[in-house]
Formats: structure tokens, C-alpha cells, sequence
């Protein structure tokens, strides 16, 4: 029951063959059962079992929703959620209960679904592993694939479990986790420089990043107002596209939302690739690029070719100063957004009261971690009068340079690009840790931070697993706005690869869940 699409659970739903709360108890059942994994913060169980009932009544009047109405959901906790503990994974709004819904939330909930609880993640989503937070490190469900398993043993890479698991991804690798260990149909990620799609790579699901702008971020705690979005994390891309029709649309509640109306799309079925022209941009065969995603990367654009689709070489010369810009305008954001938090009106405040002043130090200095200090030190600096020219206008000039390489790339007839999403497959924790969360973000965002910082639309979707068993996803960067396109030529992707699916074969003895996959024939 828990394996199946959104779609086919939706019809299952419609069908009576299963009922809203039937698979509400069901999800609930087996987030305890991989409580493990930390995937969740919050679980919302007396709230969801209420709201699965709700929907019951409403099949039961034939009154429903819509599409997603009864699907059990999860929501990052960066998202406010009205009656529900928002913390952002940080001692600064722990216990801290918002008023109101994020839109997007709300639309969800509109829509009929239940909602589950608020996934993990790094601190105020500043990381790329999920390991940050307060409630410590989100662990990814390929660490107990059979596969994985029995490839290790082979070559070593396991000798002992606890201190081998592998990484989520971040920042968004709660939501991963929980829709690749089939606790929830989808899950809402945010994405400021790849905190969707990275992780999404690693747990082997898809990733949607939409334009900038087509989804409301009122009631998202902000990061970097002028590259979050809000993402999308499902099974497949048409449950991605269900769930982008629910939450495109302009909302009042915030400007940058275009108010052009958005139209829900079915993606078709057939597509006629030969009408294609992919670009392959040059600058993405980036230092540290593992052999094996090199590989399905060439793989993948012969898959094209072969179809019929033209398959081109492009230039997008400004990428290789990409990293350095987005750390300046992100860590000049972070410093502004952060400010909000001085223990005057909500969240953490200090017991040293001294003076004002002192109030303040300690308060950030108790609430915040080591990265978010560190992101905000960096700000300031940048932020400085003697200091704004230099790094901060340069930035923006160098932010916009790197879009227009985007806008002359289409221009010239290219319908969408395909990279890499990251570097290889995802690393034990061991491993993971011995690098910096500044040295980290750096080399996992490399090829996601430029489509946040020229706002256009992008997916990874699953491709293949690793010569270790772990999953590999390849990214598709669309026209902004052309979001129905991008999902159509990454569907006809997803049916030519058949990534395997997760395939639970129960549980050992000490509560972890062995994960079972047969490797697609095509990329064998």
C-alpha cells in the first residue's frame, strides 16, 4: 500500500479500496517503525488521524477535495504550520507554536491532505548533509538496502554499522528520507541552492526546484529571500506535477509571486523526443566529478541522441564564479533574515539580562549554532560600508551575469539542460563530517546554486545505482516558467531508465529496514 504512486493511492482512495484512514495509521505505523532513520521532528499523529478522518466522511459524502485529498503528507520544519511546532531544527525556535500556516502548507491541507509532521533538517536549512540540526543527523534508508549492504561487505566499505550510515543530503534530507522510506506520499522541501534536489539525488526520489516566483514562500522561514523556493520531493514526476498544481499560483501574501494564473498540467504519456534540443553545458564537468556519474551523464545524453533529440554542447562561461557569488549574496542575506531573532518577541531568549545588549549576545549565542554564526559573521562583513562595492554589488553583477549565460543558452533553441545533480552518490557520516559545512556546501551545490540564483525551474530525477548500490540522479534545468515542459521531458527520462523502487523485505532485529532494488537494465 505504501509503495504505490500518488496517483495510484489516489485512486485507490477514490475506489474505496483503501480508506484516508486506513493509510493514515498505516504511515503512522511505519514512521515509528523507522524512527531510526530521525527523517521526522514532529509527529502530528492526533492531528492527522482527525484530519484522515475528515477526509473518510468526506468520500463517504462524495464530497472530496481533490486529487489529494487523504494522501498523508510531510512538510519540512522550516514551514510554518499553525498549531504545530515549527523550529527550524534550532535552539532558537524550539517550542515555538506559529498562528498561521505557510500558503503552501494551507494549500495542501485545502486540498485534503493529511499531514503527517515536520520532517529534519540542517539549522534554519543552512547545510547539504541534514546533519546540523539539534535533533541531530538525518540518516539515509540506502544505508540498509540490500544492495548496498552486500556491495559493501564485498569491498569494505562497511565494518561498522552505527558509524557508517550514509548522509541525507540537505538541507532538506528529512523530507528525503521520508518519502524514499515510504512513510509519506510527498513532501514539501525548501530549496535555496539545491536543498531539495541534493538530497533527492541521494535518496533516490525526485526533486522539483519550480521558478522562482510560481510558488507562494509566504510563511517559509526565510533563508535567502531572493533564491528560496519552496520544493517538491515525490516517488515519481507525475506525483511532482500533481503537487506543483496545488501550490503554483500568485498568493497576496507575497509580492514576488507572479500573477500570471497557473494552469494544473497532466503530463502526456507519449513524447516525441526527436523534437528535442538538450544542452550539455561544458563547465558542468566540474573537478571531483566521480567517474561512475561522469559515465551515466554520457550515458544519458546518448539516450537522447539515439531517440532523435538533437543533443549540443553549450556554454555557460560565467558558472565557474557561480559558488563564490552565491556565498557572498547568501551569507549577506542570512545576516539580514537573521536579525529578526533577538529574543524580544518570539522564540529563545537568554536568562542573562544584564543589559540590552548582553540580552542580545547571549541570546544569539545560545540559539544559534556554530554554521548560522558563522554565516552571519560572514554577512555582515560583506555587508560592511567599506566592504558593500567590493563583495556585495560585485556579487549582484556577477548574479546577473550568470543568468543572462542562461537566457543566451535558450535563446539559442535549447529546450532544457541536463547535468549532473551532484558530485557522486552519497558518503557514510564518518566521512562526511571530516569536511566543513562551508567546504561541504560548496562542493555539493556546485551544480544546483546557479538555477536558484538565475530563478529558473529544475528536477533531478533517479537514474541508476552506484557501482555501491546507491542511487545516482541527473538534473534538468527548464526556461522559467516552462515548468510543464521540464516535467515532460524528465518523465519521458524516468520511463526510459526505471529506476528501481525500494522494496521493503521487513525489519532485523535491532529495528532497521532492510531495503531491497533490482539495478535498471538500461544503466547495468
Amino acid at each position: 500500500m505504501l509503495r504505490v504512486s500518488l496517483r495510484e493511492i489516489s485512486a485507490a482512495l477514490k475506489e474505496g479500496r483503501v480508506s484516508p484512514t486506513e493509510l493514515c495509521q498505516r504511515c503512522l505505523s511505519f514512521i515509528k517503525a523507522t524512527k531510526f532513520l530521525n527523517a521526522y521532528i514532529t509527529i502530528a499523529e492526533d492531528t492527522a488521524l482527525k484530519q484522515a478522518e475528515e477526509s473518510e466522511e468526506r468520500y463517504r459524502r462524495g464530497q472530496i477535495l481533490g486529487d489529494l485529498d487523504g494522501i498523508p503528507v510531510a512538510v519540512k520544519d522550516n514551514f510554518n504550520t499553525a498549531g504545530i511546532e515549527t523550529t527550524c531544527a534550532s535552539n532558537m525556535l524550539k517550542g515555538y507554536i506559529p498562528p498561521y500556516s505557510a500558503t503552501v502548507v494551507q494549500k495542501l491541507l485545502d486540498q485534503g491532505a493529511v499531514l503527517l509532521g515536520k520532517t529534519n533538517l540542517d539549522e534554519f536549512a543552512m547545510g547539504s548533509g541534514s546533519t546540523d540540526g539539534i535533533f541531530g543527523p538525518v540518516r539515509n534508508p540506502w544505508s540498509y538496502s540490500r544492495q548496498y549492504r552486500e556491495k559493501s561487505v564485498q569491498n569494505s566499505h562497511i565494518e561498522n554499522e552505527d558509524s557508517n550510515w550514509l548522509v541525507t543530503g540537505g538541507s532538506s534530507g528529512g523530507s528525503a528520507a521520508a518519502v524514499s522510506s515510504f512513510t509519506c506520499f510527498a513532501a514539501l522541501g525548501s530549496d535555496t541552492g539545491g536543498s531539495t534536489r541534493n538530497p533527492a539525488a541521494h535518496c533516490g526520489v525526485v526533486g522539483l526546484k519550480p521558478t522562482y516566483g510560481l510558488i507562494s514562500r509566504h510563511g517559509l522561514i526565510p533563508l535567502v529571500n531572493s533564491m528560496d523556493v519552496p520544493g517538491i520531493l515525490t516517488r515519481c514526476v507525475d506525483d511532482a506535477a500533481i503537487v506543483l498544481g496545488v501550490l503554483a499560483g500568485h498568493d497576496p501574501k507575497d509580492s514576488t509571486t507572479v500573477q500570471d494564473p497557473f494552469k494544473p498540467f497532466e503530463l502526456t504519456s507519449f513524447i516525441d523526443a526527436s523534437k528535442l534540443c538538450i544542452g550539455i553545458p561544458k563547465e558542468y564537468h566540474a573537478p571531483g566529478l566521480s567517474s561512475e556519474t561522469l559515465a551515466l551523464w554520457s550515458k544519458a545524453a546518448d539516450l537522447f541522441e539515439n531517440a532523435g533529440a538533437k543533443v549540443i554542447e553549450v556554454s555557460l562561461p560565467h558558472t565557474r564564479y557561480s559558488i563564490v557569488c552565491y556565498h557572498v549574496l547568501c551569507t549577506a542575506e542570512v545576516a539580514s533574515n537573521m536579525a529578526r531573532f533577538d529574543g524580544l518577541e518570539y522564540g529563545h531568549r537568554s536568562s542573562m539580562d544584564k543589559s540590552t545588549e548582553v540580552m542580545y549576545a547571549a541570546t544569539r549565542r545560545e540559539g544559534f549554532n556554530d554554521v548560522v554564526r558563522g554565516r552571519i559573521l560572514s554577512g555582515n562583513y560583506f555587508l560592511l560600508k567599506q566592504n558593500y562595492e567590493t563583495y556585495f554589488i560585485k556579487a549582484q553583477k556577477v548574479r546577473r551575469l550568470i543568468a543572462n549565460d542562461f537566457v543566451n543558452v535558450f535563446r539559442n533553441g535549447i529546450d532544457v539542460l541536463l547535468t549532473p545533480t551532484t558530485l557522486s552518490d552519497t558518503i557514510p557520516y564518518v566521512e562526511f563530517i571530516k569536511e566543513d559545512n562551508r567546504t561541504r556546501s560548496a562542493q555539493d551545490d556546485i551544480f544546483t546554486q546557479a538555477a536558484n540564483m538565475a530563478g529558473l525551474p529544475a528536477i533531478t530525477v533517479p537514474t541508476a545505482l552506484s557501482e555501491k548500490g546507491l542511487p545516482i540522479g541527473l538534473q534538468f534545468i527548464g526556461r522559467a516558467f516552462q515548468e510543464q515542459q521540464l516535467l515532460t521531458v524528465a518523465k519521458w527520462f524516468e520511463n526510459q531508465v526505471k529506476f528501481p523502487m525500494i522494496q521493503l523485505q521487513g525489519m532485523m532485529d535491532h529495528g532497521h529496514t532492510i531495503c531491497h532494488h533490482q539495478k535498471s537494465a538500461f544503466f547495468s
